[in-house]
């Protein structure tokens, strides 16, 4: 899980391999469980993307302000 490098057996170069992980509870909400975003550990920080669209890029947030999302999000803040 994560964010490493490993030797590319072609060159000297790095090839960095980013896992992107979903929620064991995103199973059961709307769309069959299919309304999800994904996360990675990312040398920048944290990594978001849509599940549904995972080639149409991703956010980036430093460390900090994802705990600070997410302190927001299990408090209800950001309910709607």
């Amino acid at each position: 899980m994560g964010l490493f490098s490993r030797p590319d057996s072609a060159s000297d170069k790095a090839i960095l391999v980013i896992t992107w992980r979903k929620s064991r509870h995103s199973g059961g909400g709307g769309a069959g469980g299919q309304e999800c975003v994904e996360l990675a550990s990312l040398n920048e920080g944290i990594g978001l993307r849509d599940s549904k669209a995972p080639d149409a890029g991703h956010l980036t947030l430093p460390a900090a302000s994802f705990a600070e999302l997410l302190d927001l999000v299990k408090q209800g803040h950001l309910d709607t």
